[in-house]
């Protein structure tokens, strides 16, 4: 599994901190998607726009934005209080989607107020 993320975003990064996936995923990899890898130039250019949503990439299947949050919903834990909220609101695709605009509106405010630009397409 590899999750592609805004590291920059103060929301985006703690909800990564705090994410405990089930022992069943094997491999997570973490990409900021701030950082130079080669991997985030191959979504790019496959239309993905990280401003927009995280990715979340499994056996090269991509899921993105409210999709993205929902499968980590079904992969996560309940090893503790926020994983259970997260599984519990998150599970539901319908809620997820209707969730996650308000979830990128406030990653923007927030990016914003600490004068961090958004993400850039190249």
């Amino acid at each position: 599994m590899l999750i592609i993320y805004d590291g920059a975003c103060p929301f985006c990064s703690s909800y990564i901190s705090h994410l405990r996936l089930q022992r069943a995923v094997d491999q997570i990899t973490y990409l900021n998607a701030r950082h130079e890898d080669d991997r985030l130039h191959t979504y790019i250019q496959a239309g993905y726009d990280f401003d927009e949503g995280m990715l979340v990439i499994i056996d090269q299947q991509v899921y993105a934005g409210a999709v993205a949050i929902h499968v980590l919903a079904l992969h996560s834990s309940s090893s503790d209080m926020f994983n259970r909220l997260n599984h519990w609101i998150f599970k539901r695709a319908v809620l997820a989607k209707i969730l996650y605009p308000c979830l990128k509106f406030g990653r923007r405010c927030a990016l914003i107020l600490l004068g961090i630009p958004l993400l850039k397409k190249s």
